[in-house]
């Protein structure tokens, strides 16, 4: 090869910039979420006497104005707690479900795959992955409303003001801000209201050269749902006349999302799946998610092989992650009926709340794809998502498309204890979560790094069957010895996309919190009490 060959092969960003984040440490509390006013709002809460959910309930609905192409009302997920005075852990999962109108007749199969996600066979006008006819019963807002009454110290109303106030405000545009909408302009001019908020002449809003900016998304709409749910309380969203609203206007777009889907709704509080690795006891959220799969994939990596080499994992060590989690991959894919490979932005967000008194609380929540339908409401304001492309749409499948079905996801946070030490992590992503959450756990017990130090590791993700992306931090002989069981591809470490996806998380050692989050985010921070 040349000198013009070799030129050409390069990458075109710079081998010399270091990015670095320090870790928040306070003997109060701490939030790290993926945007720092949210995070501001959940630590106002613990300034005000609240604990680790309440300060939970205001950063989830704080996110879903902040970044509402993310998560929202409009979604799902699921939260991981800890209560110190019991010293029990507990999981809400209040992740979508499929309407009970829904026909799978409706989502007619055409040649080709699918243009998102998942390489599902392609649905006629990609009804499973826009419009009303993706849309999905959400739960974040029941499943907020059950943390609420099982946990929470403070009123419901006061937990939502930091989001209502922000949605009165509207988020600044920044230049983050447009690099997202930019991805998705095409699809948001289907929707008139998307369209209005979110676009600027059907193109994505410019920010300024300079560092003045004012211009900020009208969510004055989504302002007066939160207003409603505050003041009603979270079953105002399934069984009131806001529940009424959102089942209207789905039905009027298309959609079969009803009033009766959302009338019918619950949440569901679950018993944790309880992993020992090595040392470390973990508690993972269960059943349809990724949970179950990391466990599986921590079977086959063992605690003598990383004696070996204390302090960093090694190239055997990394060969043996990649392994453990192909090899847990493809199960969950036969067994759960998820699929191979993600090709677009997914829009999931993560945070994590640590207290003074010592509860801890993960959180993961999601509208799916990035603006989830690409449907926003015009009585209510949300952004709805696109749950029904976790569904495979060819029949007879484990996980194929049917009425009243929990949606299969890839959400996996996680509360760990070892040596000491509390942890809970979580990530977004897509399939590329639990591959991040993953190390990031092994990193913490089996190396036992720092909170800061693990989030600054470069990470390998092995989301797609057969395939290992690497951080092009690591060594040489790294790449070499997985390329002896995997294809591999060196990549940078990068604000968009996250090509490991993009975890936070919080630490508890004696008395002493510590917060963390992805260090190429440019919003999410680490904010403590006071």
């Amino acid at each position: 090869m040349d000198i013009t060959d070799a030129l050409v092969e390069q990458s075109n960003f710079s081998k010399t910039q270091v990015i670095r984040k320090n870790a928040v440490t306070s003997n109060k509390g701490i939030v790290a979420a993926q945007h720092r006013l949210a995070a501001m709002s959940g630590a106002a809460m613990l300034s005000r006497g609240g604990n680790a959910i309440d300060a939970a309930i205001a950063t989830s609905f704080a996110l879903g104005v902040v970044e509402p192409w993310m998560s929202g009302p409009g979604g799902g997920g699921a939260m991981v707690i800890y209560t110190a005075d019991e010293q029990k852990t507990s999981v809400i999962d209040f992740n979508m479900r499929s309407p009970t109108g829904l026909d799978p007749a409706d989502y007619p199969l055409v040649e080709g795959t699918a243009a998102d996600l998942f390489p599902w066979t392609r649905v006629r006008e990609d009804r499973n992955l826009m419009g009303a006819t993706a849309i999905a019963v959400p739960g974040l807002v029941d499943g907020m409303g059950m943390a609420h009454d099982k946990h929470a110290t403070m009123p419901w109303a006061e937990l939502l003001q930091p989001s209502i106030t922000l949605a009165k405000k509207g988020p600044l545009i920044d230049w983050y801000t447009s690099l997202l909408v930019t991805a998705s302009v095409t699809e948001l001019t289907k929707d008139p209201m998307a369209a209005n908020i979110f676009l600027r002449n059907g193109l994505a809003p410019a920010t300024p050269w300079t560092a003045l900016t004012s211009d900020r998304l009208d969510m004055s709409v989504m302002a007066g749902t939160l207003k409603k749910l505050a003041d009603a309380g979270p079953r105002e969203f399934y069984e009131g006349e806001t529940g009424r609203q959102i089942a209207g206007d789905v039905m009027r777009a298309g959609g079969s999302l009803s009033f009766e889907d959302l009338q019918n709704y619950h949440a569901a509080e679950r018993a944790p799946l309880v992993h020992r690795h090595g040392s470390a006891e973990l508690f993972l959220s269960p059943e349809l998610t990724a949970g179950s799969t990391m466990a599986a994939a921590l079977n086959d990596i063992t605690m003598d092989d990383y004696a070996a080499v204390p302090g960093a994992p090694s190239a055997e060590d990394y060969l043996q992650i990649a392994r453990g989690i192909q090899q847990a991959q493809e199960t969950r894919l036969d067994t759960m009926g998820d699929v191979a490979g993600g090709r677009t932005q997914t829009c999931t967000t993560n945070f994590a709340v640590v207290d003074k008194w010592g509860n801890m609380v993960v959180v993961t929540q999601t509208l799916l794809s990035i603006f989830g339908s690409k449907v926003m409401l015009p009585s209510s304001g949300l952004l709805m998502n696109n749950g029904i492309l976790w569904f495979d749409p060819e029949p007879d499948k484990p996980n194929s498309i049917a009425p009243d079905k929990r949606c299969l996801t890839n959400i996996c946070p996680v509360i760990g204890v070892n040596d000491g030490r509390m942890f809970g992590v979580g990530a977004s992503g897509g399939r590329k979560i639990m591959s991040s959450v993953l190390q990031l756990t092994t990193f913490l017990t089996d190396f036992g790094m720092s909170l800061e130090d693990a989030f600054h590791q470069a990470r390998i993700d092995c989301s797609t069957s057969g395939h290992v992306i690497i951080d092009e931090l690591l060594a040489p002989e790294i790449e070499a010895k997985i390329g002896e069981s995997f294809s591999t591809v060196r990549t940078k470490r990068t604000v968009n996309p996250y090509a490991f996806a993009c975890p936070s998380g919080v630490m508890r050692q004696g008395g002493e919190n510590y917060g963390m989050t992805e260090i190429m985010s440019p919003w999410g921070d680490a904010v403590r009490e006071d």
